[in-house]
């Protein structure tokens, strides 16, 4: 026979009881449930303040990973930890000087143009017999100035874009600054990192998930390789087009569009476009033929060059490549589009080796 509870059989008292209990507990729920949303609620917004920082963090970490097998290759020649670090630093000291040495001259050159340039259009905008000046006989170009410039709005609008590109160049700055920082410190501590992280895990999965660990390290390693590779061809490949095509400063625009061809799928286009731009200085059909160059480059790169790379690399179809890059891009822009193929491939590791052989042997 079913036990009857016990508030049954103490009269309307024990019932009382009983309904008390019962809305207690739902006042428990209901209470934990709203701390419990506002603590969520608290987390994400933090995450969301935070997300900027985060990215630069994350950002520098994959760099970190990415040099890991460069200073593996070092530490192959007996040197310290620390040793290497500085080789990698200085080298990538040295190519950004390089860098900049090769953008200094044609930046300064086309500014002295332009200073030099600017009296001869504001006469010719005064004389009736030139383009500008008719051009200004018909629009009224100066007295339109004049007008605003009186009214506040033109200088207004000059000085909010000039603050705002200020601001955008001081935190591009301020964030290549914190990356390459976190990248250093990363370097010299990873292994320190590694093996923290490790000795949060149960000691019987200690040894599998540091094998995974370097292997992911690797495949990451030899990503980065391949992607290198191909931006070098990319550059080489712009130098040698400027060159035969008379485009100036081949070299920078080589160099640049290395540089931009790193990041996936939108770096190589952007270089294009800069390139075509360039070309316009030469003539129009020199421009159009370097836009139709860089589709047919684009295009071998995406459909063959890279996707076959990256197979034979990171052990990914082409698909799932394009699929990440698309992914990460959207979820984070520039950087997620960087580390998207190198998270699938962590993700493909762990499926191939834990994953799957578990779900083959149920």
């Amino acid at each position: 026979m079913p036990r009857r509870p016990a508030y049954q059989d103490q009269g309307p008292a024990g019932a009382r009881a009983g309904r008390d209990s019962r809305s207690g507990s739902w006042v428990r729920v209901g209470f934990g449930l709203g701390v419990g949303f506002l603590a969520a609620y608290a987390l994400g917004q933090a995450l969301l303040q935070t997300a900027q920082i985060l990215t630069l963090v994350l950002l520098a970490l994959f760099a970190a990973v990415s040099l890991e097998p460069l200073l593996a290759a070092l530490r192959r020649r007996r040197l310290p930890r620390g040793v290497t670090v500085t080789i990698v630093v200085l080298a990538a000291a040295g190519l950004t000087g390089l860098f900049i040495a090769l953008v200094i001259p044609p930046v300064s050159k086309e500014v002295d143009q332009l200073t030099t340039q600017i009296p001869i259009w504001l006469q010719e905008l005064h004389d009736h017999n030139s383009q500008l000046g008719r051009l200004e006989d018909h629009y009224h170009v100066i007295e339109k100035v004049k007008q605003q410039l009186s009214s506040g709005g033109l200088g207004t609008k000059l000085a909010s874009g000039v603050l705002g590109a200020g601001k955008l160049l001081l935190g591009l700055f301020t964030g290549a600054l914190i990356v390459v920082t976190l990248t250093v410190y990363f370097m010299i501590g990873l292994p320190s990192i590694k093996a923290f992280a490790l000795r949060l895990l149960p000691a019987s999965r200690r040894s599998r998930v540091e094998e995974l660990t370097d292997q992911v390290m690797r495949q990451v390693g030899r990503y980065m390789l391949a992607n290198v590779a191909t931006s070098v061809l990319a550059g080489l490949a712009t130098s040698i087009w400027a060159w035969a095509t008379g485009i100036p400063y081949g070299t920078l625009l080589g160099f640049f569009v290395a540089i931009m061809d790193l990041i996936p799928i939108v770096g190589s286009t952007v270089g294009g476009i800069v390139v075509s731009l360039v070309a316009l200085s030469v003539s129009w059909p020199v421009a159009l033929a370097t836009a139709a160059f860089y589709t047919a480059f684009r295009f071998t790169e995406d459909h063959l060059t890279t996707p076959l790379t990256m197979r034979y690399v990171v052990r990914l179809h082409p698909v799932a490549t394009l699929i990440a890059v698309l992914i990460g891009g959207a979820l984070l822009g520039i950087v997620g589009a960087l580390v998207a193929v190198p998270a699938a491939t962590a993700v493909s590791l762990v499926l191939d080796e834990v994953v799957f052989p578990a779900r083959d042997r149920s």
